[in-house]
């Protein structure tokens, strides 16, 4: 198979069409002594010397196989089934991009509608689109939703600070040049009546997170409250949560949420050094033509067989520019592949079950920690699989010693984003930490608590 299309009369057709003689002259504009710069690159080696010295590379990595991890954040440890590497590695996905040509691509389609039916489900919502990039992303694209529920008459997202710092800056660079106003996330806490004081009727959408970022939980009544009072503005309800927490805990379409973000990643995704992630997007069934991205449908060939189409693309990709609800462009099509199939593999009573094992062992890791001098829980509200607490020196110290003395990476220092708390560390807890890691890390916390840790100068 050739991949140079272009012939030599190709080529000099082109050149004489542009006006110059060789592809050389195209570099005019570089100092020819930088044209073709001598590499000083080292002796070549073999297929076996390279393998050993990559991954003598990879050894000093901090691989999460060889260390214990309570880092979450965002971005979190799960199982993930062996079937669900062993799908997405199939060619037939594995190379795929977009399925514009329904009758070549029935298997891409059918796995995405699957998706798109399971996060429904999961979500307690009406639709799912196809995905977005990430979790941030999503929350995003439910700000520009909003703002076209309302036909740009409405301007202003409340968004309640304990939602992802990560997400509430995404939104704010994502959004810049709209004329959107954007408040509630420079507040200290996620006071929800302070949030619906600053709700009027320029207010588009209130964004919240259940779990929040620093792992509290708040009630499906909390919620509804929440919801009335937003609807009552005339504005929407936007919910950012963890669609682990949803194997155990009611979903947001429950409790009145008109659109439902979420950061798939849990889903069979590996943490792969942030990326590539999935965002999950879900909504009320009469906002469909106001989503971003794309919609899966399920639909009847001319043999009256069933098949699978792009039912719904309200992208600039498909549309007129000025039609588009979104300039989203693609979608994370298979890590949404292995967030379905993660779902598949497990079914309902097994993500509650890794649901329960989250939430006993992160109340296990928390009550132990309290017991600890000169160590506090930031505030005794419910919360599912992370928490936060107050440490007797900075993050980073206890940080450092967890990992160089015991061999755990630690939790997120939330003096970066919530300075207020002081020295405050988030730690998550899932199923696959086991007692033993768990009773370390208190070990560990106790040790640096009662010694001297010298600090690192720098001269």
């Amino acid at each position: 198979m050739r991949f140079t299309p272009h012939t030599d009369a190709d080529r000099r057709a082109m050149l004489a069409a542009i006006g110059v003689s060789e592809v050389g002259d195209l570099f005019q504009d570089i100092p020819e002594e930088y044209r073709f710069p001598t590499l000083q690159l080292p002796e070549p080696l073999t297929e076996m010397e390279i393998m050993r010295e990559l991954e003598e590379m990879a050894a000093e990595n901090a691989s999460l196989g060889h260390f214990a991890c309570f880092l979450g954040a965002g971005a979190y440890r799960h199982f993930i089934p062996a079937v669900v590497d062993m799908v997405v590695s199939r060619n037939e996905f594995y190379t795929a991009y977009t399925p514009y040509q329904p009758e070549i691509s029935q298997g891409t389609l059918q796995a995405t509608f699957e998706y798109q039916s399971m996060v429904a489900a999961l979500t307690g919502m009406d639709v799912a689109n196809a995905s977005h990039y990430d979790g941030a992303t999503a929350v995003a694209e439910a700000a520009i939703m909003a703002l076209n529920v309302h036909r740009r008459k409405r301007r202003k997202v409340v968004v309640s600070p304990t939602v992802n710092p990560m997400y509430r800056a995404v939104l704010r660079t994502y959004t810049q040049g709209m004329g959107l106003t954007i408040v509630g996330d420079e507040e200290k806490e996620n006071d929800f009546h302070a949030l619906l004081q600053m709700c009027d009727d320029d207010t588009a959408l209130v964004i919240v997170q259940n779990p929040d970022f620093l792992g509290e939980l708040h009630s499906g009544q909390e919620m509804q409250d929440l919801a009335d009072a937003v609807h009552a503005h005339g504005a929407l309800l936007s919910v950012a949560t963890d669609p682990i927490a949803l194997g155990l805990f009611t979903p947001p379409g429950e409790y009145g949420a008109d659109i439902v973000t979420a950061e798939g990643q849990s889903l069979g995704n590996s943490l792969s050094f942030g990326g590539p992630y999935l965002g999950m997007f879900a909504f009320r069934g009469d906002l469909v033509r106001r989503s971003a991205g794309r919609l899966v449908g399920e639909t009847t060939d001319a043999a009256g067989a069933c098949g699978y189409v792009l039912t719904l693309s309200t992208r600039e990709q498909h549309i007129r520019r000025a039609k588009a609800t979104s300039n989203i462009c693609t979608n994370q099509a298979l890590n949404a592949l292995a967030a379905a199939t993660y779902l598949a593999v497990m079914g309902k009573h097994g993500l509650r079950k890794v649901a329960e094992l989250c939430w006993h062992k992160a109340h296990y890791a928390a009550s132990r920690i309290a017991e600890l001098e000169g160590y506090e829980l930031v505030n005794g509200k419910p919360f599912f699989k992370e928490f936060a607490i107050r440490c007797p020196r900075p993050v980073s110290e206890i940080n450092r010693f967890l990992l160089e003395e015991y061999g755990i990476v630690g939790g997120y220092d939330l003096s970066q984003d919530y300075p207020y708390l002081g020295d405050a560390m988030l730690l998550c807890v899932t199923e696959m930490n086991t007692r033993a890691e768990i009773d370390d890390l208190v070990d560990a916390l106790r040790e640096v608590g009662q010694e001297v840790i010298p600090l690192e100068v720098s001269l």
